[in-house]
């Protein structure tokens, strides 16, 4: 076992940089004293009422202080009137998929929530464009680049912001590490590594191709690739290699991949390796600098994400709900008419890589370069 440093070894300064972390978060997850409280409350509509939005989303808007929840879009009546009777809002704002045009007369509506299946997501953001509302899209973004292409060129013509789910961006431990990588306090990161993988136990909708646009990839596989570009500064990739792995269960991963690992090679010569399964247990991220490291273990769960460096354990205080402090900070840039911090862009770009580390798998680990 390593012995580490003990917390009284941590310096001054990555002491502060820590609390300041925490405090940034903090200051997210509440109102502004005398400010918020007395602003107009956004409402937001959820798209899709699977087990995202039933377990993570709708509590995290009984949470928030710029937003909440006025409605629903969803295929089930049934489901719709539930949410509405739970969460207070009237029938009228319950939609169906086929119906979100007439969104757009509907002014208690400011924001449209995306979180259907991903093959979906294309569309679904597409329509709440038209119907003038701004658009958080679950990640993935989209299933290819040419449908991220398509649902920027709607929201631009629209004049309505896109916003990405990419709810570890508003995580404190997350905000640590991204000033780690900006403030170069241990030197550049030039190594890292880690995964995500869980075992799939029952059918559903991740494990087909016309739903999910590939498999573990897609849906765990870009948490690691977002992690590694804010370790990188913000960069994307230069290029990735990636092979797919033997698959244990061909018959319940008929279409997509069961797992894949991929390398990651950025400008400057720093590298990641991970790697993501639908059959396996895996939940980190490691950073590593020529004077020191940080490695998150569990790295991309809703809660109880942990950090530890060469200094020892980083202590700080998170908020209730990462998706509480994601949607407040997407409903003030659209009150403040501010520029969101993880926006359709930064999807593409994602996008762009998932879509490169498949090619490479298909070219038996053929290095790929990612034209970001």
């Amino acid at each position: 076992m390593k012995n580490f440093p003990s917390a009284a070894a941590v310096s001054r300064r990555e002491f502060l940089g820590r609390i300041s972390a925490a405090t940034a978060l903090l200051t997210l997850a509440q109102p502004a004293v005398g400010q918020s409280s007395t602003l107009r409350k956004l409402g937001v509509a959820l798209c899709g009422l699977g087990n995202y939005a039933r377990g993570q989303l709708g509590p995290a808007l009984k949470l928030t202080q710029n937003c909440e929840l006025r409605g629903v879009v969803t295929g089930s009546p049934e489901k719709g009137g539930a949410w509405a009777e739970e969460y207070g809002f009237p029938a009228k704002n319950i939609y169906h998929y086929d119906t979100m045009a007439r969104l757009a007369e509907n002014f208690d509506i400011d924001i449209v929530y995306v979180v259907t299946p991903n093959a979906l997501h294309a569309q679904h953001v597409i329509a709440a464009a038209r119907a003038k509302k701004h658009v958080i899209c679950e990640k993935p973004m989209a299933v290819s680049v040419v449908e991220c292409d398509a649902m920027l060129a709607a929201c631009r013509v629209n004049n309505v912001k896109l916003s990405i789910g990419y709810r570890l961006q508003f995580e404190p431990h997350y905000d640590e590490l991204k000033r780690l990588a900006r403030e170069f306090d241990w030197g550049v990161f030039t190594r890292m590594s880690g995964g995500f993988s869980f075992v799939m136990k029952e059918p559903q909708w991740r494990a087909e191709r016309k739903l999910a646009g590939g498999g573990p990839l897609m849906d765990l596989g870009i948490y690691p690739v977002q992690a590694a570009c804010m370790a990188a500064g913000g960069a994307a990739p230069v290029a990735v290699m990636a092979s797919e792995l033997p698959k244990q269960r061909p018959e319940f991963f008929r279409d997509v991949e069961e797992g894949i690992k991929w390398t990651m090679e950025f400008a400057g010569g720093a590298r990641g390796d991970f790697a993501t399964s639908y059959n396996d247990v895996l939940n980190k991220f490691r950073a590593e600098a020529a004077k020191g490291w940080i490695e998150l273990n569990p790295a991309y769960s809703y809660t109880g994400v942990q950090a530890v460096t060469h200094a020892g354990p980083l202590i700080i205080v998170v908020p209730p709900s990462q998706q509480a402090v994601q949607t407040d900070d997407f409903a003030r840039c659209v009150r403040d008419d501010q520029p969101t911090r993880v926006p359709g862009e930064m999807g593409r770009r994602d996008m762009m890589i998932i879509e490169a580390i498949y090619a490479s798998a298909a070219q038996g680990g053929k290095r790929v370069e990612v034209a970001v």
